[in-house]
């Protein structure tokens, strides 16, 4: 079970935080409790709405996974601090991803009353439209005097108060297990900003992003290095020409795309007209509504809000109007940076075939067809279609059928609906038997119908 530790105080020093700190090494038999931070989440100002802001988004994405939610809270003037008070308005103004969320108030002062009257307002406020959070009744949790409670490594000194702490800890996981049995609703992910109006920690701002020549001018406003300027990884040490070398030399196109959903790169392995996403230079800085006709926005922002809110950390899309001699798949993978916070897109696309033909040349293995017919194999002589000719009867249709847009990595049709899964393993179907089985079956892929608009072919310009 999964738990999210909300620290009601953004300063520096608190007691609130040591709290859920020992709440987290004392009790991790009970639960996995990840704590997060309100410092970095602005004010809230509704004319000034940062919703799809890096640290609003990530919070508001780590408590939608969670099973629950534990906040403590301090007490200033009788009530919550007006940070917490900030980040809950944050969390019912467009997104809601308290609602119907179990949550256990806790709470720690330096007065001999805890934090009754603080936790009695925050019942409240979570109960109000908009949160609608379900808060465990009853089961308080007050520390008081909480400089005397703790030693200096952080435990709580007495006996009886870790045995009620651990007590009402049991009784909120009981009550998560009850929730969790009723039906959840699905969580509203907010509108993708398509057009990168807002910016992130790396935005390049002064830049139109639409300009031809955003990477020249991008480059020089920040001083990028070039050539054998060596950059430090955290796994190694290569200058630019050398990173450039590397990821142009990958049998894969790659592209990248941060959390604010600008375009940022592309590998250059392959002239433009050869490539299986036909991308131009002039691309680069672009936000993705301007790589993609307005038809296609919806799944771009189905794929996009998958991987942002966790709910999927990969989605794959088998692209079919590239031919019958080959096997393209794009993938989108989500990327985290070294907090775990949502950075962005790395999609990577290949043609699979080359593969399943080597491993089967390699194994001497075969292919056979839903129908148990033998799909040929390159050392039994004519071509082999690693994939389609095993596919030519699908197991079952695709959730829908539309023109497919790759990078969304959805079929045209609304958002609600779940994009086309796709996720066809050819090669390992094929290698669960060693090189002297029988021929092995290969599942069908559920291929998308109609045609297609690649992720780069959708991005083309003129």
């Amino acid at each position: 079970m999964k738990l999210v530790g909300i620290v009601g105080s953004n300063a520096d020093f608190s007691y609130n935080r040591i709290l859920l700190q020992y709440i987290a090494s004392q009790f991790n038999e009970l639960f996995e409790l990840e704590i997060m931070e309100i410092r970095d989440i602005p004010m809230f100002n509704q004319s000034l709405d940062a919703t799809n802001s890096v640290p609003i988004q990530n919070l508001a994405r780590k408590i939608m996974k969670a099973d629950g939610v534990i906040i403590a809270t301090p007490e200033h003037n009788h009530s919550i601090p007006a940070g917490l008070k900030s980040v809950i308005e944050w969390l019912s103004f467009k997104i809601h991803p308290l609602e119907n969320k179990p949550v256990l108030i806790v709470g720690s002062s330096y007065y001999d009353q805890g934090t009754s009257r603080a936790q009695l307002h925050l019942r409240q406020i979570l109960d109000s439209p908009g949160v609608n959070a379900v808060v465990m009744p009853g089961n308080e949790f007050l520390l008081g005097k909480a400089p005397e409670a703790f030693d200096d490594m952080g435990n709580l000194k007495s006996e009886g108060t870790r045995n009620f702490l651990g007590a009402t800890l049991g009784k909120f996981v009981q009550f998560i297990k009850i929730m969790d049995a009723m039906e959840k609703p699905e969580y509203k992910m907010p509108p993708e900003d398509l057009h990168a109006t807002g910016k992130t920690a790396t935005t390049i701002e002064g830049v139109d992003m639409a300009a031809e020549d955003w990477l020249e001018q991008a480059s020089d406003k920040v001083g990028a290095v070039i050539g054998n300027t060596y950059v430090k990884l955290d796994r190694g040490l290569l200058t630019v020409d050398q990173l450039n070398w590397f990821l142009n030399s990958m049998p894969l196109e790659l592209t990248y795309a941060d959390s604010n959903n600008q375009f940022l790169y592309y590998n250059h392995n392959a002239p433009a007209e050869e490539m299986l996403a036909k991308r131009q230079p002039g691309q680069v800085g672009n936000p993705l509504a301007n790589c993609h006709p307005p038809k296609a926005y919806k799944n771009v922002e189905w794929v996009i809000q998958q991987l942002r809110s966790g709910n999927q950390d990969i989605v794959r899309v088998h692209v079919p109007n590239h031919g019958p001699d080959k096997f393209v798949v794009h993938n989108y993978q989500s990327i985290y940076d070294e907090n775990g916070e949502y950075a962005g897109i790395n999609e990577y696309i290949l043609d699979l075939k080359p593969w399943v033909d080597w491993y089967l040349q390699q194994t001497r293995q075969q292919l056979v067809a839903a129908d148990g017919t033998v799909v040929p194999t390159p050392t039994a002589g004519g071509n082999v279609n690693g994939v389609s000719g095993a596919s030519e009867k699908a197991a079952a249709p695709a959730p829908a059928s539309a023109a497919v847009d790759a990078v969304s990595g959805a079929s045209e049709k609304p958002a609600t609906v779940p994009a086309p899964s796709a996720t066809v393993d050819g090669v390992s179907g094929a290698s669960e038997k060693p090189a002297s089985a029988a021929p092995v079956s290969v599942p069908a892929p559920q291929a998308a119908a109609g045609s297609v608009d690649a992720v780069s072919g959708a991005s083309e310009k003129g």
